[in-house]
């Protein structure tokens, strides 16, 4: 029966003891980053082949996804700040109200939240965010990202996933 308490216990745990993997993302973006800067002139003039759909190619991007708002005078910088901060406090609450046990929704949550604080952090430090990750298909680029941007894509996806597959309480 003791084992029965202490499972009990740990799935009362709250999912805020996923925030490593946040913390995680943040320094591979961050570090990344920092290498790519100091490597590589912003808008080069070549991009660097990596893999056979991927190349680094550093960028300054403005804007949000896609370059979205990039022309603007610069205020989107701030409404994407607060977007990013109103966005971490919600999913750091979803992830206080749910069980530790809620692998894939905590991961999510955290991948997305790293991602945003790391893109955060560059708005805010630099007035733009850093990219540099070039994929492309045969002659078909995408829009260029960094390391927060993959996280935030795929935390998406467990997010979705794991909403999909849990189940719905009923109200009584």
């Amino acid at each position: 029966m003791a084992k029965v308490g202490l499972d009990s216990k740990f799935e009362q745990r709250s999912g805020l003891r996923w925030l490593w993997v946040a913390m995680i993302v943040f320094m591979v973006d961050y570090l990344s980053k920092i290498i790519i800067m100091g490597t590589m002139a912003a808008n080069g003039e070549k991009p660097i082949a990596v893999l056979p759909f991927m190349n680094l190619y550093y960028v300054h991007n403005t804007g949000a996804a896609f370059s979205f708002l990039s022309t603007e005078g610069g205020w989107q910088r701030w409404l994407f700040g607060f977007i990013a901060v109103v966005v971490c406090g919600f999913l750091s609450y979803q992830m206080r109200q749910a069980s530790i046990t809620k692998t894939a929704h905590n991961i999510g949550c955290a991948l997305i939240i790293g991602g945003a604080l790391g893109n955060l952090f560059d708005r805010v430090h630099y007035g733009f965010v850093i990219d540099f990750l070039d994929f492309y298909y045969k002659n078909h680029h995408f829009a260029i990202f960094n390391i927060a941007d993959v996280a935030i894509c795929c935390g998406a996806i467990l997010y979705l996933l794991s909403s999909i597959n849990s189940p719905r309480s009923v109200p009584k």
